[in-house]
């Protein structure tokens, strides 16, 4: 087989690319920029949940070699290889092993995307084709979605990477993703503002409030939702913006947490908060609650720990993500 020249333009859904001995380590921060972050966001932005390396090519059979893991807590990491949305195949990397395969290939041209784990660190060493294949980059001109969140966005218990909500949600309706999810980490930090207004975006979605039980009360967490959305309009000004209020927990629902809020009062703060940027004149940001992604009905099979979704959750909260927020804000991108 023969290597593939990689550099950071066959990464997407990455926000950098640093260059660790000639291999690439994605991140969803700027690398040269991690000490302005939180350590609790830098060590999750390490994790490459959402990104892919894209290309096209004729190969039948790709390999790709990446730094070895230990043992997860989460289990083996996952790769999954889709063409134009489809899922074909996921190849499961053991702890201390070091490359992936995908083999059977369809013939001819096709654009690929391998989709790396969204638990555990991925250094990609080395990506080969079978001798006499081509390989080359493909501009992924469909529209740019950004979404930021928490570790219910970062869906580290996905079934695999092509499958946590977001990258359901990606590849249903062709959209260029970019996840911002980091666990824990989601307290609306005036340097997310600022990252996501230099990326370029078509839309844009902010699922808030199940991080800021512990951080922000009533007198910030509106205000401070407010003022993302305003950061994020001095270069994005008229792009579609979803504010998306927590999906059900049922012991935060009406229980104070340190912050004094309950999830009900945040729901309610983030709808003013959405509305007072709409009498503003901010006609393209939208309220959305999150129950109606994954409410009440789903907790029993779904929802194992009362808080995150487990694989088949995500993928049902990807769907009803699909048919209550992307039903809604597509058609805006649409007429812009």
């Amino acid at each position: 087989m023969k290597s593939v020249a990689l550099n950071e333009k066959f990464f997407e859904g990455a926000v950098s690319v640093e260059i660790v001995d000639g291999a690439c380590k994605p991140w969803r921060l700027p690398h040269d920029r991690l000490r302005l972050f939180d350590n609790g966001h830098v060590g999750n932005a390490a994790v490459a949940s959402g990104v892919r390396l894209r290309f096209a090519t004729d190969a039948a059979e790709i390999l790709l070699r990446v730094a070895p893991q230990p043992q997860l807590d989460a289990g083996p990491q996952k790769f999954d290889l889709t063409i134009e949305g489809e899922l074909l195949a996921t190849a499961i990397l053991s702890a201390g092993q070091d490359e992936v395969r995908f083999s059977a290939l369809p013939a001819g041209t096709k654009t690929v995307e391998l989709w790396l784990p969204q638990h555990g660190l991925t250094v990609v060493r080395e990506l080969l084709v079978e001798d006499g294949a081509s390989v080359r980059l493909v501009p992924d001109e469909r529209p740019k979605w950004i979404t930021y969140g928490s570790s219910i966005t970062h869906c580290s218990k996905a079934h695999s990477p092509a499958r946590t909500w977001p990258a359901t949600v990606a590849r249903k309706h062709k959209l260029n993703l970019t996840s911002l999810g980091f666990g824990g980490q989601c307290h609306l930090d005036p340097m997310m503002g600022v990252l996501i207004r230099d990326l370029p975006a078509d839309i844009l979605s902010l699922k808030l409030g199940i991080n800021t039980g512990g951080s922000l009360g009533a007198r910030t967490f509106p205000f401070l939702a407010i003022g993302l959305v305003r950061i994020l309009r001095e270069k994005h000004p008229t792009t579609p913006v979803a504010l998306i209020s927590p999906i059900i927990s049922p012991p935060r629902e009406d229980t104070p947490q340190k912050s004094g809020q309950t999830l009900n009062d945040m729901r309610k703060q983030l709808a003013d908060a959405c509305q007072r940027l709409r009498d503003c004149g901010d006609a393209n940001v939208h309220y959305f609650d999150g129950r109606e992604l994954f409410g009440a009905d789903l907790v029993e099979n779904y929802l194992p720990d009362l808080l995150h979704p487990n694989g088949d959750g995500y993928e049902k909260l990807g769907a009803n993500f699909s048919r209550v927020v992307m039903e809604k804000m597509l058609p805006e991108i649409r007429r812009r």
